[in-house]
């Protein structure tokens, strides 16, 4: 009797011990939502590192990525993030202030003009490394690396000339969000409106929209001059970049090798993804020339009137969205060059 007990003991312990070992080689499902288009840069980039990661994994992640808005559009991640219905998003920073008012210190009107190095200075460095810590403190996500490019948004229009800020008084203008930005676009006399970005081709078409203020790349993915965009002016209105954030619930299931795993393979791809932004930007420039789009060119004079007349509302507009002053003079300091 001991004998056939000592034996059902060990059956048992086998059992236990197969099933444990199944549990834990069983591949964790990576779930990561974006809203632009299948032929956008910014997909093309969170692809490939799905793809490195799935890869890498070798079998411990099925990596599951859907773009064009088919699990959620960006104004809606951040809770479906916290919800549990997605793992990881890659909003733009015009989708991430009104939850932490630190981002918006990148679309001050401090910033608006400048070159893509510049802006690389400031949030590569320490000002960004603290609005990637509040994100993280406020929204209970993990921000696993350095932030990608989508480039700089100018003004498109349908119809109408722009070559002084003058010409803005009383255009209704779609943007994609950031209250920094919305009042960039008041403080010029124009009407700010959130248009989701699955919506805007069929709001232009309608009518209901007199421009935008977006990127080369945005404008020509939904080939907008078949809705009207003819005429384009290269303001800088601010840098647009994307942060990946991946949920804090999920992130604390991952073991240790594999949240490593997550930081490699996003950071190993972000030099490169930003080239591929920086030339996709320029390409499309050529792609919407190419279809009949007009850039007017504003005069240095009239670029430096421009950001005077928004750099007068800078300390209201910071005050008003609760960015510390210490940040906006952080800011100032990192872009001053080095002496």
């Amino acid at each position: 009797m001991r004998s056939i007990q000592l034996i059902t003991s060990a059956l048992l312990l086998t059992c236990m011990g197969y099933a444990g070992a199944t549990e834990a080689t069983s591949p964790l499902v990576f779930r990561i939502s974006t809203e632009n288009s299948a032929n956008h840069v910014q997909t093309r980039v969170v692809q490939r590192f799905a793809d490195t990661l799935a890869r890498r994994s070798q079998g411990r992640l099925i990596v599951d990525f859907q773009h064009s808005a088919q699990l959620f559009r960006d104004q809606d991640v951040v809770r479906a993030l916290h919800e549990g219905k997605v793992d990881m998003a890659v909003p733009g920073t015009w989708q991430l202030d009104r939850y932490a008012p630190y981002v918006s210190v990148l679309m001050l009107p401090m910033f608006f003009g400048l070159d893509a190095t510049e802006h690389h200075r400031v949030r590569d460095g320490q000002v960004g490394q603290l609005v990637s810590t509040h994100l993280e403190q406020s929204l209970g996500v993990v921000v696993p690396g350095r932030w990608i490019d989508l480039g700089h948004a100018n003004f498109y229009s349908a119809r109408k000339v722009v070559a002084s800020y003058q010409n803005m008084a009383s255009l209704r203008l779609r943007i994609a969000g950031g209250a920094a930005i919305a009042a960039q676009v008041s403080a010029v006399g124009a009407e700010p409106v959130v248009v989701a970005w699955p919506d805007v081709p069929a709001t232009l078409q309608r009518g209901r929209l007199d421009g935008l203020i977006t990127t080369h790349e945005t404008i020509a993915s939904a080939k907008l001059w078949e809705r009207g965009i003819d005429n384009a002016s290269e303001i800088k209105a601010y840098f647009a970049q994307y942060i990946p954030i991946v949920s804090g619930s999920y992130w604390s299931q991952l073991p240790k090798d594999l949240r490593a795993l997550v930081r490699e393979s996003w950071e190993s791809g972000v030099t490169e993804a930003r080239l591929e932004a920086a030339k996709a930007q320029n390409d499309a420039r050529h792609t919407l020339e190419a279809n009949g789009v007009k850039f007017m060119q504003i005069s240095p004079h009239e670029m430096q009137m421009w950001r005077n007349r928004v750099l007068t509302s800078q300390n209201e507009i910071a005050h008003n969205l609760g960015v510390p002053d210490t940040l906006v003079r952080q800011a100032q300091s990192a872009l001053r060059p080095s002496p």
